[in-house]
């Protein structure tokens, strides 16, 4: 599941040069080793090369972390992977009177394969996933789990195998389970930093897709188009969710690029598939884990069209050509939902929603961790359901899948979800649509090089309020206070420590939003002590 991510933070920029270095250097190399294999006569010689093959590269991302928090779900079947919104469906709950501790690891391997043969045209890329909790189950079969004693439990996930064919310098195809990003930017070869603070900051699309892609990156310019079937269902039988995806973007002067995006999808499975038992798609239980909104559609069949219609723009991309930057997009969703009642498709729910964020930050020391940062976000509300056949909040992967759309740079810990996260991942709001409810909202985050590029400290604050009120609640959602400490014990080696600590609001009143409680849920909090390591 998520994080896909939590791997790319110190993985993607480090093999971008990498594979560049090898592909252009791939030929010589190996007329180097042909040649040094044959300097003496021994059969050894002969057979062992004097450099090593570096067609196939492996990486291996470690993360392991102790949490100590005061909130945890009451099901006792959702011990393993929490997914999802505080107070929501999944039943996390905070305690007044107790603490959750737990301790959870996580290995991601990456293996790239690029023969010679191809002269790195061709590049095989898989990726997989292990997780589990200290302690949680052993001798069995079943993902984010096995950490038990005697162990032995089955759990590997698969999250990538791709097949990538470059038959340009400019040109690439992708083919295969991939990863699925609302960026312009090449997901294989790019900073995870730079992808979520850019585009539409994986906030609609962060997750994997199985499809193909093909994607031009230039100069000046990149543009990326795909089709991804996200649940085929029955082959035989028109019941699959597909979509479609246009991206671009240009850069337009030394410091700013702009974007356009159109994305498509189209939705004939009436919620088959999905997410274990809680199935997928607008009517599904999948998003009242995950925050989004559920629609109110009854049992007849349906079918849903989306587009979503978006541009972006970004300064200073990368933080370094000079102390500022920049970075927004403006993303609106439009489309319907048909329903057969019978009698041919005689109700009809019409889909307007936008969304938009905007983030600023300012660079004032020697390195990027010296910033101080500024990020607003606003979505449209839904304010009567669809008794007018009308919806008018937003919509995002996540009605499709756990969890798609990802709101992880924006440097909170609780109001809204981080990527430091392996089996939980739980936020206030972790969804754009806050539920329907739409949201106002945003963050102020400060960094400090204690020791330049070794020693890391940042603070930071968030607020949001429900640009529509629950009945029997009020329209702030909520404050956090969080911190963070990182040290680098040495290359791609660190340790981390953060706290954070949420005040509710009003809106939390409500027993629609607040887990069916009479009154307002004591407020959470969270802290954690974490060790990465990518290891090659």
């Amino acid at each position: 599941m998520f994080f896909v991510l939590g791997v790319l933070i110190p993985f993607l920029g480090f093999a971008q040069d990498w594979n560049k270095k090898q592909t252009d250097s791939l030929f010589t190399t190996q007329n180097e080793i042909h040649k040094s294999s044959f300097i003496n006569d021994t059969p050894f010689d002969k057979v062992i090369p004097a450099r090593a093959n570096k067609q196939l590269q492996v990486f291996v991302f470690s993360y392991t972390q102790a949490m100590v928090q005061n909130f945890a779900p009451e099901n006792e079947f959702l011990k393993g992977q929490i997914v999802g919104r505080l107070f929501g469906a999944n039943t996390t709950k905070t305690f007044s009177n107790q603490t959750a501790n737990f301790y959870e690891q996580r290995f991601l391997p990456f293996f790239v394969y690029s023969p010679a043969i191809f002269d790195g045209k061709v590049t095989l890329r898989s990726s997989f996933k292990i997780d589990f909790t200290w302690g949680d189950s052993a001798y069995g079969v079943g993902s984010h789990s096995g950490g038990a004693l005697s162990g032995g439990q089955v759990n590997l996930e698969t999250q990538n195998i791709e097949v990538e064919y470059r038959p340009a310098p400019t040109w690439a195809i992708n083919i295969g389970l991939q990863r699925l990003f609302d960026t312009p930017h090449d997901t294989y070869r790019t900073t995870l930093d730079k992808m979520i603070n850019t585009g539409y900051r994986l906030n609609y699309w962060g997750s994997n897709g199985a499809g193909i892609s093909v994607r031009k990156d230039a100069d000046f310019y990149k543009v990326k188009g795909g089709f991804y079937k996200l649940y085929e269902n029955n082959a035989e039988l028109v019941d699959d969710v597909s979509l479609y995806e246009l991206n671009g973007q240009m850069q337009v002067a030394k410091n700013w690029n702009v974007g356009a995006s159109a994305y498509y999808l189209k939705d004939r499975s009436n919620g088959k598939g999905g997410v274990s038992i809680l199935g997928q798609g607008p009517r599904s239980l999948l998003t009242e884990y995950n925050g989004a909104y559920k629609f109110p559609l009854g049992a007849d069949p349906y079918k849903m069209d989306v587009v979503w219609l978006g541009g972006y723009f970004s300064r200073n991309e990368d933080m370094m050509n000079d102390r500022y930057f920049l970075s927004g997009y403006v993303n609106s969703n439009i489309g319907s939902i048909r329903q057969d009642a019978g009698e041919g498709y005689n109700t009809t729910v019409d889909i307007v929603g936008v969304a938009a964020n905007l983030r600023a930050g300012y660079r004032y020391g020697q390195t990027i961790n010296d910033f101080i940062t500024v990020d607003a976000v606003y979505t449209s509300a839904n304010k009567n359901g669809i008794s007018d056949g009308k919806y008018t909040g937003v919509i995002t992967g996540n009605t499709w899948g756990s969890p798609v759309g990802l709101m992880i740079g924006k440097g909170s810990y609780i109001l809204f979800p981080h990527g430091n996260v392996v089996n939980r991942y739980v936020a206030a709001v972790a969804d754009l649509s806050n539920m329907g409810y739409g949201m106002t909202g945003g963050t102020v985050n400060v960094g400090y090089d204690i020791v330049p590029n070794k020693f890391h400290s940042k603070i930071g604050g968030a607020f949001a309020m429900s640009n529509q009120e629950p009945t029997g609640g009020g329209g702030f959602i909520g404050w956090e206070v969080n911190g963070k400490l990182v040290y680098d014990l040495g290359a791609f080696l660190s340790i981390e420590a953060y706290g954070a600590y949420m005040g509710l609001g009003d809106f939390y009143n409500s027993k629609l939003v607040n887990g069916n409680l009479d009154s307002k849920p004591v407020d959470p909090w969270t802290t954690a002590i974490g060790l990465k390591w990518l290891i090659f």
